[in-house]
């Protein structure tokens, strides 16, 4: 029995205790986060004007970007001219929302202007064929007419007070080759400014005459205009 145990062989601290180890995936893991956070940040730096921006590795081993003074410059201007249009847009949103809760009616129309002639003056010139119309987005909001270039404007072209609008009524509707007939209205201002509108929808046409003419307090013509050339 002696003799078998002195075959046993003993390792010195064999089973000891290892240290804990540190999880190596998890470390991999964070490292390969860190880069595609970097790799993000690089794609969204790619979207502004600088172009090859150069890259280089700090002494850690992590990589970087490496700005010259005037490339930075040159960032920071984008970004605060991103900043400005941002802000613009969000101006624009919120007028074209407050168009669309608040107008009484609001949408485009082909629109050319007049001036009636003054008392001793001699008739205006047959200017009927002169293809002059200009595509408006007019909005009838409270006391006012209002004309817009586009409906994302934050201000008008023109406008017009709706006590100022002394007569309205329809013109005859004209054909152009390359949207068909359209169909027209006028408004005079006390000042002898008219405002001549079309529309290749009558629908859309007739909605505005009877707004203007409620909103204006102006009876409906009895006299009707035929359908004829302008």
């Amino acid at each position: 029995m002696d003799d078998g145990l002195g075959k046993i062989k003993v390792i010195p601290d064999h089973f000891k205790a290892s240290p804990p180890s540190v999880d190596s995936s998890q470390n991999d893991r964070s490292h390969s986060w860190g880069r595609r956070k970097l790799r993000t940040a690089a794609r969204m730096l790619n979207l502004f004007s600088l172009r090859g921006l150069p890259w280089g590795s700090s002494t850690d081993g992590e990589e970087k970007v490496e700005l010259s003074a005037v490339e930075l410059e040159s960032l920071r201007t984008e970004l605060a001219d991103l900043e400005e249009r941002e802000a613009h847009l969000k101006a624009q949103l919120e007028h074209v929302d407050e168009i669309l809760r608040f107008a009484r009616l609001s949408g485009y129309l082909y629109i050319r202007t007049r001036w009636t002639a003054l008392p001793g003056e001699p008739p205006p010139l047959d200017d009927t064929d002169v293809d002059d119309w200009l595509p408006r987005f007019v909005v009838l909001q409270g006391t006012c007419m209002f004309f817009y270039l586009l409906s994302t404007d934050l201000s008008p072209q023109d406008s017009t007070l709706l006590s100022d609008i002394v007569e309205i009524g329809p013109l005859p509707s004209f054909t152009r080759d390359d949207e068909g007939t359209r169909y027209a209205f006028y408004i005079l201002t006390r000042q002898g400014l008219r405002y001549e509108c079309s529309s290749v929808s009558e629908i859309q046409l007739n909605s505005w005459l009877a707004a203007l003419r409620t909103d204006c307090k102006l009876e409906k013509s009895d006299a009707t205009i035929p359908n004829g050339s302008c």
